[in-house]
């Protein structure tokens, strides 16, 4: 519980018995309260098209459930599409391969012939489609009304029928979002449906897992049977099948219409999802009550003035997007499925899973140790369990397995980060062990785990050999074949570790670290000016075109270039200094043509297109490894060109179904919108330095829990920002002038108020060489 003077529902809870404690007033800017609550802001179809990948369903904040239609898009849902396949139970915001989408249900009316989602999907239009936090609606072609909400543990469905004797529900136990592996499907009695699913796959196949649900209806079943492959029969009970697999229910609605029902999901077993299911269900209108307030009272933590309708929608969306994940992972009674495939319990805290660190290290796990550090705490120590259970820390993680996605060593900065916002008080040492161990070593043969897979080449010699035809022994991405990146992130990772074991007195490895985290050194070629990858031998190889050289994940050596947040002078020095670094930035974002029509330069000369990685030189704002880039502006000198290149960035940010830029990632994307739109953005990834530019709102008020940081609140103000008055003139932190260009989470925590004064043109604010955020080590 928070001490604010206030509770708080928690995912961890059952949303119901928590949602009537709720209680005292929130922090809501008086533009809002003006224009009703704050989820009449959010809009959740923002990114479901142009392969934003989000999902416009139903759940609670950090939920384990997340009840959204399919339309048979890759990851659920595609603004584009006109028919829903099912409603499902679990879905991630923004992944870019297919994942999740178990037991997909729909309502239908008629004789039930089809056994294939694709055959009875039911057609929609948008104009009967509508959707809030926690909560939406649709009415299909067939004349039925769905309606979803969710608690934490299950989600509740309200289907309104036409009035008819067959009025059916399909539960699709066989076919996923993903590769099913195996599913059994029960009708348990006269209301009761019950699931055992088995998946894998997450973009290359992966080890599976389990998820069981139980669906509980408000009336008796008219009749019940089940499919199997083709065939579906009446009266049976139950079926299993490595194909297409389900159960069918009927009711009579020539009366009573209405018809609702709770779908409980526990990774743990059977009787997991009943004890969800108990502790958990209420009435549809109160679920979406409940829901409602645990969302308003979650993005109540910001408060914001000034800025048009639109940018307030889009801002408050994206602070909505960047707190449905991680998710809630044990059941109610504590249990969870650790990844060494066992059942352990929770004591003290809730264990959360999926986790995508390559994308979250870099601005969503901040942005959770700002709003959420209770959660964002109980987040870290279930990754610390990870490594207690399984024998390694985490890469890419979905619900009970490792995917191996990604590369290089994301899982130290998110540790690190918790560290510097005290986050892991009581378990330091044991963090420290942990990462420890990730960072001097490789994962056996027999561990899923890839974890630094290049590190022995990494260690003896500086940097990852580029290998590209190097035979993968695990599932996943290879650091081999992304050399370069992989040394890269593997030098971010050891900076950040650096101060971890400073600040707990491990000297020598802190030494040893530092040095480490100078190894980006290694893949720089003076002959090119920019990284390369090297091979075996240590020769660099592949194209000398930094547009086009290999050995880069998802981007170029051009985007690459700016991923030394752990050593910016010193990169700069490379590359021939300040001056020279601030040139090719302003080559990177096309700078003169921006300042001239930044939302068309966004849009038309930065790289444009979900997918699109390679074979560029100018910015990716659709990408993790750029995130940071428009704020190496700080470390040249020049704050204001960090303004011009936020702020155009933040045009693609829309309210609209397209308005992501990119796969939204877990949030990643959304939690770069909220930062960058307060001004305060973490600009070095697992420490406690928080870059500054010019906020987009008069005003934004941060409502903080009192347990970390002990004012309870932190306020930013902009009086007069806009297009035009976008310029820091100066900066006071409580009333003394600031020079630097960065805070410290020492400061913010110490802190009240943070005030911007702006103008129209650039200043000397923030140009001296000291102040710019300094090297680690």
């Amino acid at each position: 519980m928070r001490c604010t003077g206030r509770t708080r529902l928690r995912a961890g809870a059952a949303a119901l018995a928590l949602a009537a404690a709720l209680g005292g007033t929130a922090l809501v800017p008086p533009q809002a309260r003006a224009e009703g609550r704050l989820t009449d802001l959010v809009n959740p179809f923002i990114g479901t098209e142009n392969e934003g990948n989000t999902f416009p369903g139903a759940a609670v904040p950090f939920g384990m459930v997340q009840f959204s239609p399919d339309t048979g898009h890759d990851t659920g849902y595609d603004y584009k599409d006109s028919h829903i396949r099912g409603f499902s139970t679990v879905h991630l915001s923004g992944v870019g391969c297919r994942l999740g989408g178990d037991l997909p249900v729909l309502p239908t009316t008629g004789d039930v012939a089809q056994t294939d989602n694709a055959r009875y999907a039911a057609g929609f239009s948008h104009r009967d489609e509508s959707a809030r936090p926690g909560y939406y609606r649709v009415k299909l072609s067939s004349g039925i009304t769905a309606e979803l909400t969710a608690t934490a543990r299950t989600g509740r469905q309200r289907y309104t029928f036409p009035a008819t004797g067959k009025a059916n529900v399909l539960f699709d136990a066989g076919q996923s979002l993903h590769r099913t592996v195996s599913s059994s499907v029960q009708v348990v009695d006269d209301r009761t449906v019950r699931t055992t699913i088995t998946g894998r796959g997450f973009c290359q196949d992966t080890k599976p897992y389990t998820v069981y649900t139980l669906t509980r209806f408000d009336r008796p079943f008219a009749a019940y049977g089940t499919w199997k492959d083709d065939r579906v029969s009446t009266g049976t009970r139950a079926s299993s099948s490595s194909g297409r697999n389900g159960a069918w229910v009927r009711f009579d609605t020539t009366r009573n219409r209405a018809v609702e029902a709770s779908t409980a999901v526990s990774y743990v077993d059977a009787n997991g999802a009943e004890r969800n299911l108990r502790a958990e269900e209420a009435s549809f209108d109160r679920t979406a009550e409940a829901a409602r307030d645990a969302w308003e009272r979650q993005l109540a933590d910001v408060g914001v003035q000034g800025g048009s309708r639109t940018l307030r929608r889009t801002f408050y969306s994206s602070l909505y997007r960047s707190l449905l994940s991680p998710n809630v992972g044990s059941d109610t009674d504590g249990r969870y499925t650790g990844w060494d495939q066992r059942v352990h319990q929770a004591k003290g805290f809730t264990y959360y899973q999926n986790w995508s660190l390559w994308d979250t290290y870099r601005t969503q796990a901040q942005l959770l140790s700002l709003l959420a550090p209770h959660e964002a705490r109980d987040m870290a120590l279930s990754v610390l369990r990870i490594d207690a259970e399984s024998g390694w820390l985490p890469k890419w993680g979905y619900g009970t397995v490792e995917t191996n996605i990604m590369t290089g060593d994301p899982v130290t900065p998110y540790l690190t980060n918790a560290f510097e916002q005290g986050l892991l008080a009581g378990h330091e040492e044991e963090a420290y062990r942990a990462l420890k161990k990730n960072a001097d070593g490789v994962p056996p043969a027999s561990s899923p785990a890839v974890g630094r897979e290049g590190n022995a080449q990494y260690i003896k010699d500086g940097y990852v050999p580029y290998l590209p035809d190097r035979k993968q022994q695990k599932p996943g991405d290879s650091d081999f074949r992304q050399g370069a990146s992989a040394t890269l992130e593997y030098a971010v990772a050891d900076g950040a570790l650096s101060r971890m074991a400073r600040a707990l007195g491990h000297r020598a490895d802190a030494d040893r670290y530092a040095a480490r985290s100078r190894n980006y050194r290694k893949v720089f070629d003076r002959g090119t000016g920019f990284f390369r990858p090297r091979d075996a031998k240590g020769a660099f190889t592949g194209s000398a075109d930094p547009a086009k050289s290999p050995g880069f994940h998802e981007g170029t050596a051009w985007q690459y270039q700016w991923l030394v947040p752990q050593d910016l002078p010193g990169m700069m020095e490379l590359i021939g200094g300040r001056d020279a670094a601030d040139k090719r930035l302003d080559s990177f974002f096309a700078y003169d043509r921006l300042v001239r029509d930044p939302e068309r330069t966004a849009r038309e000369v930065w790289v444009n297109g979900p997918y699109d990685y390679y074979n560029a030189d100018k910015y990716n704002p659709q990408n993790e490894p750029d995130l940071i880039a428009p704020y190496t502006y700080l470390a040249t000198g020049r704050p204001w060109k960090t303004t011009d290149v936020v702020h155009a960035a933040l045009t693609l940010f829309t309210d609209t179904p397209t308005g992501m830029t990119g796969n939204d990632d877990l949030g990643t994307m959304s939690a770069w919108m909220v930062l960058s739109s307060i001004g305060v953005f973490p600009v070095q990834p697992g420490t406690d330095v928080w870059g500054l530019s010019t906020p987009v709102f008069d005003r934004v008020d941060l409502r903080l829990d009192r347990n970390w940081y002990p004012h309870g609140r932190f306020t930013v103000t902009a009086p007069g920002t806009s297009d035009r008055d976008r310029y820091v003139r100066s900066v006071q932190l409580d009333g003394r002038g600031l020079d630097r260009t960065y805070l410290t989470t020492a400061a913010l925590k110490g802190g009240e108020r943070l005030d911007f004064t702006v103008g129209p043109d650039p200043s000397g604010w923030g140009t001296g060489v000291r102040a710019g955020a300094p090297a680690i080590g």
